[in-house]
C-alpha cells in the first residue's frame, strides 16, 4: 500500500518539473521552485528569501540536491528543512541535507523524524524575511502540516489538486481531515496558490478558489456525508 496515494489513487500525469512564482510576504521578495521528484511523483519545493539570500526545502523527499544546486546557482543559503509530514516519500532526504547544509530540520511534535524544531498549529517561522505560518491539518496523518507564506500555500498530503490525501493508512483520521479539508482550508482566501505534496492532478499547481470550486473533495458535506464518502471506492 502506497502511503502517499491520493484517495483514489493517481488519475493524471504531466510533465512539468518546475514552477517560478515570486511575490511579497511582509518587505521581502519571495521566491517558490517546484520540482518533481523521484518515481511517487513527489513534489519538493524551494522556497527563498532572495534579497536575505535565505532559504528552504520544503519536503526533501528523495533527493534534494536539484534544489541544492538551484541554491547554490542563486547563492542562497538553506537554513530550514521543512516537513509537511513524516512520510517517508517526503522525508527520505532529510538528514543528507541537513549534514551538508547545516540547516534545522523542523516538523510537528508528532512526527517520528530526528527534528531539530518541534512545531505547534499557529506558530510563525522566520526565512530571512518571509513569514511561514504554520497550519496544523491531520487526517492523512496525525502530523500533517500545511504551510503559508504570503499567498503561497504548501499542503503535503492534506490536500491536492483535485483531490485530497488518504484516510485508510495507521494513523489516518477521517474526522480529523473533515475538520482540516472543509473547516480549516476552506476558510482561507480563495487567491491562494496550492502547492500540493504530489504531481496528482490535471496541474502542477492551483488555487484555492478553483479548488473549492472543482474538487469533489471540497464539496459541502456533513461528518457522516464525509466519513461515508471517504469511505467508498
Amino acid at each position: 500500500m502506497r502511503i502517499c496515494s491520493a484517495r483514489r489513487g493517481n488519475r493524471h500525469r504531466h510533465s512539468p518539473e518546475r514552477f517560478f512564482q515570486r511575490g511579497d510576504s511582509s518587505t521581502a521578495k519571495m521566491l517558490v521552485k517546484q520540482l518533481k521528484i523521484g518515481k511517487m511523483d513527489n513534489f519538493g519545493y524551494l522556497l527563498a528569501d532572495e534579497d536575505a539570500r535565505i532559504a528552504a526545502v520544503i519536503d526533501p523527499s528523495f533527493d534534494a540536491r536539484p534544489m541544492q544546486r538551484i541554491a547554490a546557482e542563486k547563492k542562497l543559503q538553506v537554513t530550514l528543512i521543512l516537513n509537511t509530514h513524516d512520510h517517508h516519500d517526503h522525508t527520505f532526504d532529510n538528514d543528507r541535507l541537513a549534514k551538508e547544509t547545516t540547516a534545522q530540520v523542523a516538523a510537528h511534535r508528532l512526527a517520528r523524524v530526528r527534528k531539530d524544531i518541534s512545531l505547534e498549529g499557529g506558530e510563525v517561522l522566520k526565512i530571512g524575511g518571509l513569514d511561514l505560518e504554520v497550519l496544523h491539518t491531520p487526517g492523512h496523518s496525525p502530523d500533517s502540516l500545511c504551510f503559508i507564506v504570503g499567498k503561497a500555500l504548501f499542503t503535503g498530503d492534506t490536500l491536492f489538486v483535485g483531490e485530497c490525501g488518504r484516510t485508510d493508512l495507521p494513523g489516518s483520521d477521517v474526522e480529523a481531515m473533515y475538520d482540516s479539508l472543509l473547516h480549516k482550508l476552506t476558510g482561507l482566501d480563495d487567491d491562494m496558490t496550492v502547492y500540493p505534496g504530489h504531481d496528482y492532478g490535471d496541474r502542477p499547481y492551483s488555487t484555492l478558489g478553483r479548488e473549492k470550486k472543482s474538487n469533489y473533495t471540497l464539496q459541502p458535506r456533513t461528518l457522516s456525508e464525509f466519513v461515508k464518502f471517504m469511505r467508498e471506492p
